[in-house]
Order: C-alpha cells, then structure tokens, then sequence
C-alpha cells in the first residue's frame, strides 16, 4: 500500500508542473509572436530538431520567414534565419538583446561571469573588453608577438613531416591534419596568454592543461536536458555539470600553479612579460579568463581546400612568396585567393552556427514582432551563408565570388558574420585573421597534399557533429609531401 502512496505522490510531482505549463501555453495569446511550427505540449519543438537544429531550423524559412518562433522545452526562442533579419538586428536592436544565453554547465565555478564572450553584459565586461582590445588585440601588440606565431607554425610543419614520415613506413601515409593544426593554434594562445607552450612531449604540465580543456569542452558540448527545462536543475539527471565542475577544478588547479609562478617571478623582481596574465595582474584581476577557449571556438582547423582549388592557392602563394621562402603575415594582404578559400570556407562552414545564443534583456518590437523579455535567440549564420538571396548557387565552394569582393568577415557585411556583429561581436577577430590565414598559407605552402580513397570518401562525408563547435563527423586524413624547394638547406 504504500508504494502505491509513494506512486501517486511522485506522479502528482511530475504530472503538476507538466499541466502548469500545458494550461499556461494552451490558454495564453501568441499575438505579436513570429509565426513557428506547432510543438508538443511541455516539451514544445524539442523533438522536431534533430541532431543538427541549425539544418532544421534553416529550413522553416520556406513556411514561416526569416525570423521563426519555437518552444523548446520550457524556453522561448527566436531564430533568425537571414542577412536581412541580422542586419535589423544588430543595427537597430543590438543593445536589447546584448545579453547571453546561458548553458548550466557554462556556470559551473561561475565560468560564465567571468568568461569574455559569456559574462553579463555590464561594467565587467566593459572592461574586459577594453582590457582585451586596447592591451592584448591592437595591431602593435598583434606585430609584437608576430615571431610567437611564426615559430609555432615552424613547430607544426615539423610536427607534420615527422609524422608523414612515420606513417608512411606502414602502408598509407595519412595523417589526421586538423590535429596539428589544432595543437599549432593552442600554443600560440597559450604565448599570448601566458607566454608558453602549452603542448610540447617536454611539458607534462602543458599536456594536463590541454586534456583539461579538451575534457570540459567535450562536457560543454552535450545536449543538457537541465537547459530545457531549469526546474530539473537540481536533480542534473545527465550528470554533465558535475563532471563539468571535475573538469574546471583541473583546469583551475593548473592555471593557478602558472599565476603562482608569475607571482614569484614578480616577487624576484623578473623582467616582466607582456601577455595576458601579466595584463590581469596589472589591473588586479584573477586570470581566469576564456580567451583561450573563446578563439578555439574560430574553427582554427581549416586545412586544406578542395581539389581543383588546391593549386590556385599553391600558384598564388609561389608568386608571392616564392618558392624557397616561407610564409609570413605581411604576405596575407596580397593574397586575394587564400583570403578568399577562407572566406568562403567560413560562409559554407561557420565553426558556431548558431553564434553565442542571445537573450531578451527587455520585451522588443522586432520586425512588427513582439519578443518577451528573456527570449533566447539564435542567430543562424548557417542559414545565411547559404542563402540564395544572398549568394549565387550558395551550396557551391566558389571561392572566386570573393575575388573583387569588399564584403568580408568583421561584422559589417551580415552576409558573412562567422564570428558575429555588433558589440558583442568576437574580439579576437584581428588575432583569428593572422592565424587562420598564416595556418592555412603555411600547409599550402610547404607541402604538396593528396588523398587516397580513405580520404576521399571522409571529404565526400558532409556529416557533422555538434558540440562546442561543429565538426566533421569524419575527419580529413591527408597525405602530405614536403615540397622539395621547402626542406632546410643543408
């Protein structure tokens, strides 16, 4: 009998707050709302989504037009679906949505009041802002770390010959490529921010470090119930935000070891190192910042391009740089064909396709729409990069549409915002430029890239998969061949 007690206490427990919610949404108006596809009762359009939403969503602009309402779980969403829907946004309404939306696991060891691209939109991040683009992100400090750059891009192409040299002793040759581009652009944050390595076979405590971070952005990346529905916040049924927290606190421990080493080097009176950290020390700060984290999120892994593209770029590069010589930043600008592979690799392939979710700090007419306050919106870059409004025969790497092209990446041209627009656009965009351009021009550039079958069919796999950002489901294993004008002189 009194299991059958306990039975109907749980199911009044569970069955109360779902009727609440159906009553409130079946009776409540939806006038003013953008037009949406109908949802299911308590769990709205969460099932209608599928494994990647920002492909779902992009196709409802054809029933409901460019700004689309949707329910999912118990929160209220809005998603804008084209340039022109961008450009309304962030030119005439940027400040009321200026707010983020956050995810749980984000606010774990309050990662989220203190990260950049998530913190409250205030005094804080004002001066985080500031502290970034005046200190770290003008283009003299850019300039000064230049050398940082270049050796770590010298690290990766030796890195990549040693490997293809290893591979090629068994059968094939191939090499995961997006991996040493990866570690390349890890360590030239890790110089910015605190003036090391940060993966190296000589630093076990640069190797922590990494699969720290590697780990909480895997946590990160997980679809949470608990972001649906806040009420299960205290059961978290996934577990994600506790190992989320496992994963902060090793990160928090190895980055306080390195602020504990500054601290004593400062204490002996050495020389000081104009990164970050010592940028944060000088203001009192805490040197927990996301910089890191956020330009990972730049999708810093573009690698080589498409066959038939592949030696447009070589040629280029060859003209420009010369053949004996290697790449260097003040090469980019005169390079209108590698500028414009990236450019179009951002527009088919934006690494957050959805950006940083937005919220409604106030309820907002918008485009003859009413948004409550606390609406989460999504920006679909996806959607707008494909657009044939926007782009002739959109689905097609063209990278020539570029070629004589003013519109680029930062923020002006809604077309194009991989990294966003308006005041909460990325920061990093002048750092991002240089090093996606100089990684790119650099695997182009010293080496010669085939495929065998395997690596054909990975390039004919167009599946992704979600997490922090989107990746490739499979990833591009290449074969790479040192060019003979490229190897060191004896």
């Amino acid at each position: 009998m009194d299991s059958v007690w306990v039975f109907l206490v749980w199911c009044i427990g569970i069955l109360g707050p779902v009727l609440v919610l159906f009553c409130r949404r079946r009776f409540s108006t939806s006038d003013g709302l953008p037009p949406g596809p109908p949802g299911w009762p308590v769990f709205g359009n969460m099932f209608d989504l599928g494994s990647m939403p920002h492909k779902t969503i992009a196709g409802l602009k054809k029933d409901y037009g460019p700004v689309v309402w949707l329910r999912i779980g118990s929160i209220n969403t809005v998603a804008l679906l084209t340039a022109e829907a961008a450009a309304e946004l962030f030119k005439n309404h940027d400040a009321n949505f200026a707010e983020r939306s956050i995810t749980e696991v984000m606010k774990v060891h309050d990662f989220h009041k203190t990260a950049l691209s998530l913190s409250p939109y205030g005094s804080y991040w004002r001066v985080m802002k500031r502290i970034m683009t005046v200190e770290m992100l003008v283009q003299k400090r850019i300039k000064e770390t230049e050398p940082i750059r270049r050796r770590c891009i010298g690290d990766m192409v030796e890195w990549i010959s040693k490997e293809a040299n290893v591979a090629a002793g068994g059968e094939s040759g191939r090499i995961h490529v997006a991996r040493f581009v990866f570690l390349a652009s890890f360590n030239m944050l890790g110089n910015l921010v605190l003036s090391r390595d940060l993966v190296s076979p000589e630093s076990v405590e640069g190797s922590e470090f990494f699969a720290a971070m590697i780990e909480l952005m895997q946590w990160s990346g997980h679809p949470n119930i608990v972001d649906l529905f806040p009420w299960l916040r205290w059961l978290d049924p996934q577990g994600l935000r506790r190992n989320a927290e496992r994963g902060m606190a090793r990160t928090l421990n190895i980055v306080g070891r390195f602020v504990a080493e500054r601290l004593k080097e400062r204490q002996l009176g050495g020389g000081a190192r104009k990164d970050f950290l010592e940028v944060l020390l000088e203001c009192e700060g805490n040197g927990n910042d996301d910089q890191q984290h956020k330009l990972s999120e730049h999708e810093l892994n573009v690698i080589v391009t498409p066959p038939g593209n592949h030696e447009k770029g070589q040629t280029e590069l060859a003209q420009v740089v010369g053949k004996s010589n290697k790449f260097e930043e003040s090469h980019i600008e005169s390079l209108p064909y590698l500028q414009a592979v990236l450019k179009e690799t951002l527009r088919l392939h934006p690494p957050i396709p959805f950006l940083v979710p937005r919220r409604a700090i106030q309820e907002t007419n918008f485009m003859g729409y009413q948004i409550p306050k606390n609406t989460r919106l999504f920006v679909n870059a996806w959607s707008i990069g494909r657009d044939p409004q926007c782009w002739d025969d959109p689905l097609s790497f063209t990278p020539e549409r570029f070629l004589g092209s003013k519109i680029d990446y930062k923020g002006q041209n809604f077309e194009l915002i991989p990294f966003g627009a308006g005041r909460r656009i990325c920061a990093g965009i002048p750092l991002a430029h240089r090093m996606l351009h100089l990684v790119l021009g650099s695997l182009l550039h010293e080496f010669d890239w085939r495929v065998d079958e395997i690596g054909k069919n990975a390039m004919m796999d167009t599946r992704d998969r979600m997490g922090v950002t989107v990746r490739k489901l499979v990833p591009l294993e290449a074969i790479p061949r040192r060019c003979s004008t490229n190897f060191p002189a004896e």
